[in-house]
Order: C-alpha cells, then sequence, then structure tokens
C-alpha cells in the first residue's frame, strides 16, 4: 500500500503576490510524504487551471500568465493518488493585482491668499492600486511627512503663509506598489490677494459727488446762458 500523502504545501518560487498585468509567476506544490506517482492538480476559486503527474518526490511546478483581472485570486493545489477517490489540499495562496497610478491633481479651496492666513492643500490620485502614498513640495523641499492613503481620498495639509517667501511653487508626487510608478501633478501657485486701503471708499465716495457736481453744473449752463443772451438783445 502507498504511503499516505500529507498536505501539500503552495509556494511561490517566481514573481510576487502583488502582480500586474502579463507578469508570469510560478508556483510550487509538494506533499513531503507520499509514494509516488503522486498528481497534483491547481486550482483557482476552485476550478481546475493545470495538472501535473510526479513519478518521484519533486514538486509540480506551475508557471501562469496573468492576463487578466480573473486570473488573480486564491489558488490552491490538490495531491492524490491515481487509484485514490480521495486527496489532500494545500494552503492557499492570493494574488492582487496592482495598477499604476494617474497623474496627481494639486488643488486648494483658494488661490489667492494674504500674509497671516491659514490655506489648505490637496493631493489626489483618480486611478491606481490602493494605498498610495502622497508627498507635498514647496519648490524641491519636502514640506510635509509621506501620507498613506488606503481609501480613494485626497492627502491635505494645511500651511500658514506668513512671508512672501510662502507664495512660492506646490508640488505633490504620488507613488503605490506598482514598480517604477511615481508621478508629480501640475505646479500650484497661490497669488497674493490685494487689501483693499481705508481710504478706497472715500475716494469712491469724492468721486461721485464730483460727477454729481459737474454733471449738475453742464445741465444748469443752458438755464443760465440762455437768459442773459435774451438780456443782450
Amino acid at each position: 500500500f502507498p504511503e499516505m500523502l500529507s498536505n501539500p504545501k503552495l509556494v511561490l518560487v517566481q514573481g510576487a503576490l502583488n502582480v500586474v498585468m502579463k507578469q508570469n509567476v510560478t508556483l510550487s506544490c509538494l506533499s513531503e510524504s507520499g509514494s509516488p506517482p503522486v498528481r497534483y492538480t491547481l486550482f483557482r476559486h476552485n476550478q481546475q487551471v493545470s495538472a501535473l503527474n510526479r513519478s518521484d518526490l519533486t514538486p509540480a511546478l506551475f508557471t501562469l500568465t496573468i492576463s487578466s483581472a480573473s486570473d488573480v485570486g486564491e489558488y490552491k493545489c490538490k495531491a492524490e493518488y491515481n487509484i485514490s477517490s480521495g486527496g489532500k489540499y494545500s494552503n492557499s495562496l492570493n494574488f492582487t493585482l496592482i495598477e499604476p497610478i494617474s497623474k496627481p491633481v494639486l488643488s486648494s479651496p483658494t488661490s489667492q491668499a494674504k500674509k497671516g492666513q491659514n490655506v489648505t492643500l490637496s493631493c489626489l490620485s483618480e486611478n491606481g492600486s490602493l494605498p498610495i502614498t502622497y508627498l507635498f513640495f514647496k519648490g524641491t523641499q519636502n514640506i510635509s511627512p509621506q501620507k498613506t492613503m488606503q481609501k480613494r481620498e485626497a492627502a491635505v495639509i494645511f500651511l500658514f503663509i506668513d512671508s512672501l517667501s510662502d507664495f512660492g511653487t506646490y508640488k505633490c508626487k504620488a507613488n503605490n506598489s506598482f514598480p517604477n510608478n511615481t508621478k508629480y501633478s501640475d505646479g500650484f501657485n497661490f497669488t497674493l490677494a490685494e487689501e483693499r486701503s481705508h481710504s478706497q471708499p472715500l475716494i469712491i465716495s469724492l468721486g461721485l459727488i464730483l460727477l454729481l457736481l459737474i454733471t449738475g453744473f453742464a445741465l444748469a449752463i443752458p438755464f443760465l446762458i440762455i437768459p442773459l443772451y435774451k438780456a443782450s438783445e
């Protein structure tokens, strides 16, 4: 009688559990105790993907290409003797598809600010696998700790406009687990809000009064000239 099979071990030997489209991964399935030959079957979401027979105590190697979102998820393998009606199942491995992030957008509720004002900046990538990590810059200088967002929501920082030097160009960058995929936003600049002078309302009022006087004088000229003209006849 063949020796009883142990539960096989499913191990990732090439690639990563976080996968990108068109990536190849290799899985190894092996029962460490048992009498060959052994049949190994790989399953994805309980559906058979592939099967291999081994006539010795070497692992069955399954190479897969991630070509669509349906290729990710839970994988298991089963070891059984050909003459057996039963079998033993392995641990599971879960693959997650990661997608590149889109260019982040840097924005603020206001584009104008004055000295002594508090402002906010928001950075958001609309697309890409979560979590996404954001970092804010002024010029080339980092102005915030990294902010890692687990949900599709913007990273926000608060700034205090203290001097004219705070009106420089701001940017943010975003990245996720997708390899070599750091993206930078366009630059954002606050403009200095003009502070209205206290004398402006007075100047406007005096200007209106002067305009009314000129208009009134112009309207009164005919009434002054006509009597003089008649008196000279």
